[in-house]
């Protein structure tokens, strides 16, 4: 098999060390940060108030929709208390600790939706696909945002003045 190389790509050359570095400092964080807040949030309000709202509203068996607010309501308390955290977005440790939870939420969001396919309604499984794919691109803003930030390893530590 011939390969057809051209004058350009033969003349390209990689980019040194401080180039590359200088790519990376290059990628913004706000918009990342301000993804992952209005996802977040939309994320909140949706799992607290719009699921038990519409699976009430979908269901035949018409649940009760204070009951499974309060449910919810009980099930978010580890998102409530990591919402400060992933608001601001500038602490990677606080940041991996909320990604660790919002995977074990990923993760129940997706069995509950396998279990729902079997047995309910077209509208109650697109409730809770938008549920998964919601906490899914939770989960992809946090693991960017991460990587932009800097390094948890090469923090530099002032010695303590006597």
């Amino acid at each position: 098999m011939a390969n057809n190389h051209s004058n350009q790509d033969s003349n390209a050359q990689m980019p040194t060390g401080k180039t590359s570095q200088a790519m990376k400092a290059q990628k913004p964080i706000a918009p990342m940060r301000q993804r992952l807040m209005m996802t977040w949030l939309v994320w909140l309000v949706f799992r607290l108030l719009g699921l038990p709202i519409l699976i009430s509203v979908f269901n035949p068996s018409s649940p009760d929709i204070i009951g499974g607010i309060a449910w919810q309501a009980l099930w978010l308390l580890p998102a409530f208390v990591l919402t400060p955290s992933i608001l601001r977005g500038r602490s990677p440790y606080a940041l991996l600790i909320g990604s660790m939870f919002t995977l074990v939420y990923l993760g129940a969001s997706g069995v509950v939706l396998f279990t729902r396919i079997y047995g309910s309604s077209w509208a109650e499984i697109i409730v809770y696909l938008l549920d998964f794919v919601l906490l899914l691109t939770i989960n992809v803003w946090l693991f960017i945002l991460l990587k932009r930030l800097p390094s948890m390893n090469n923090v530099v530590k002032q010695p303590r003045s006597r």
